[in-house]
């Protein structure tokens, strides 16, 4: 069998090791239309126990990842310029580039080198191939080629951000909420290693326009980023990496495959950023894609649907969790009237997926500081 995967980011390395590990014999060509260190943004976030659904099927990349791997138990809300902290949610980050380069080496591990600076323009160029696999991300040629039949869709939400990163070395996942002359930011910061962190800044539409982003060059924008964040930065500049401002786009596609090719990662669905969990459920994609394939080794179609099947009702509910966050954010502003403590209440329930009896037992340390207030009343 041929196998011909689009896109060498996480979810299209992943499962070109994880067939070629099972089925040495396959074919599989992975091509990537950036050179092999291209990356954009600056740390990866997984939230929960890092890679831990990697521990019992796959040993030897966990082993490759964790130990590199910056981790914390808690996160913290800062609003008002008081510091809310959330017990006991958990996350894990590694620098974007260091973790290409670990899939990198866990491919070639099981012979699969991929070609890099190949754009493909059209699906025809890979006719000789027995299955085309799209993990190509948002932009998905895959998904374009077939896009009626894949009922495909993106929306971009209303807010702008922009990922830069910082030598300021936060010790957990931060969310800052800044009020300013302009209007609502927050930043999303944590570190990805000893002593570099990602920091995303999100406006809401109205405080992007007031700003006058369109108008400033990577530079000017970056600078005002510094001001409005000075507090958090405490004198660390932000570094930039193609930190152009954009909108989040929500991908959803009614089927995921059509006739020989198939859909994963990004170019299947989208995760908002503020849930932590785009790149794990690529990843996770790519596992029941695998197992799909093995169950039917010689029935490509069989596999396809199997793969739907298995899959489709585990990411939707977690789709809806990150579409349910990322409405929290686009309405961020109105949120920021509540008091520091129910404004952490609303973020920690945010995504429709926790409520508060679950909350006290993932944060009882915040639950009880939350109802104790709740208990005095106004002060």
């Amino acid at each position: 069998m041929h196998i011909a995967i689009l896109g060498a980011g996480p979810a299209g390395l992943y499962l070109a090791y994880l067939i070629k590990r099972r089925r040495p014999e396959t074919d599989i060509t992975v091509i990537e239309q950036n050179p092999a260190d291209a990356t954009f943004g600056f740390g990866v976030v997984f939230s929960d126990r890092a890679l831990e659904f990697l521990r019992e099927d796959d040993p030897e990349t966990y082993a490759a990842i964790v130990p590199q791997m910056e981790s914390w138990s808690d996160i913290a809300v800062v609003h008002r310029g008081e510091r809310v902290v959330i017990d006991g949610v958990g996350f894990a980050a590694i620098g974007r580039l260091r973790f290409l380069e670990l899939l990198q080496a866990r491919a070639r591990s099981v012979g699969v080198e991929p070609v890099y600076r190949r754009t493909v323009k059209s699906l025809d160029e890979l006719d000789g191939a027995d299955l085309i696999v799209g993990a190509d991300g948002v932009n998905s040629l895959v998904r374009r080629s077939y896009e009626r039949d894949f009922g495909a869709s993106v929306r971009l939400l209303t807010n702008r951000f922009a990922w830069f990163g910082t030598t300021k070395r936060f010790e957990t996942l931060t969310q800052t909420f800044v009020e300013t002359e302009h209007g609502s930011f927050n930043a999303h910061h944590y570190r990805y290693a000893p002593n570099l962190s990602t920091f995303i800044v999100e406006a809401d539409q109205a405080t992007y326009s007031r700003a006058g982003f369109a108008r400033m060059d990577e530079g000017r924008s970056r600078a005002l980023c510094e001001r409005v964040f000075a507090q958090a930065l405490d004198g660390h500049a932000l570094i930039s990496n193609n930190s152009i401002w954009r909108q989040f786009p929500i991908v959803h596609n009614d089927r995921w495959s059509v006739r020989r090719t198939v859909l994963i990662g990004d170019a299947l669905h989208t995760a908002h950023f503020s849930i932590g969990s785009g790149t794990r459920l690529a990843m996770e994609d790519a596992i029941a894609l695998d197992k799909a394939m093995a169950a039917h080794p010689d029935d490509v179609a069989a596999a396809l649907a199997a793969y739907e099947a298995a899959r489709r009702p585990i990411l939707e509910k977690l789709v809806a969790g990150a579409n349910g966050s990322a409405a929290w954010y686009e309405q961020f502003p109105a949120h920021m009237k509540l008091t520091p403590l129910d404004f952490a209440m609303s973020y920690a329930t945010r995504s429709g997926r926790v409520d508060l009896d679950r909350l006290r037992v993932l944060s009882p340390i915040f639950v009880k500081r939350f109802e104790l207030e709740r208990e005095r009343g106004p002060a």
